[in-house]
């Protein structure tokens, strides 16, 4: 699933599709990950965090760390941090849990804010953010956030190229060894290319949020979005 980005609507939605999906093929065990970037921009990031702890003990899930997942766990005692934090979406998450928002209207002294986001934010929360990873490995394919560096071999790479890297990685057409399927990166279509696929089509802004389903040889997209009524619609497509 690509980056959510505090849509708790679109992700409930696409959650339901996606094990909707599951229950309408052959039964097989399944895997949903994550690829980061569950937070900031949008509304409510708290509900989506919540939301993807209670799916992470009901079902098989992993979590890769997105670069803001990266910036909200260095924000609790990185002063400079925070402040890039709350520049590039981190306000409207730290909105969504109960935490007074004439705190964030002063950023010159950052102490302040950092205890009220110990205090507000559950340790669960935390812990579960903590806990993402860096890369996830399923037969030929590699689900990280951002993209990898080429030429580094996969145990090498560097976490902050694994969830910043763009420009190395996106027009690097040669082969990784294996397919990577990433985030990060807004298109308004997913980017399909011979050695990576972009699964990020900007949920907090486009209204659409998109899952990649593989199996075999078979992919397939499963995709929510939310009409100017309001209305959450679901689509499933295959792809040659």
């Amino acid at each position: 699933m690509g980056d959510v980005h505090g849509r708790a609507d679109l992700f409930a939605a696409l959650v339901a599709a996606i094990e909707q999906d599951d229950a309408n093929r052959t039964p097989a065990a399944t895997t949903l990950v994550l690829l980061g970037d569950l937070i900031d921009r949008g509304p409510d990031s708290a509900a989506v965090v919540a939301a993807a702890r209670a799916l992470a003990a009901r079902r098989s899930v992993r979590m890769v760390m997105g670069n803001h997942e990266e910036m909200l766990l260095r924000s609790l005692a990185e002063p400079e941090i925070l402040r890039g934090f709350l520049r590039y979406g981190g306000r409207e998450t730290l909105l969504s849990y109960p935490l007074d928002p004439q705190l964030l209207a002063a950023t010159e002294a950052v102490e302040p804010i950092q205890q009220a986001m110990a205090q507000a934010i559950p340790a669960e929360d935390i812990a579960f953010l903590r806990a993402g990873e860096a890369m996830v490995r399923i037969g030929d394919y590699l689900f990280v956030h951002a993209g990898i560096r080429p030429g580094v071999p996969l145990e090498a790479q560097s976490p902050h190229d694994l969830r910043w890297i763009r420009g190395t990685f996106l027009t690097h057409a040669g082969d990784h060894g294996v397919v990577v399927v990433h985030g990060h990166t807004i298109t308004d279509e997913v980017d399909w290319q011979p050695n990576r696929i972009g699964i990020d089509t900007g949920a907090f802004r486009s209204g659409r949020l998109t899952a990649l389903a593989l199996e075999g040889r078979s992919r397939w997209l499963i995709e929510t979005s939310i009409d100017a009524g309001g209305i959450v619609r679901c689509q499933s497509r295959s792809i040659e």
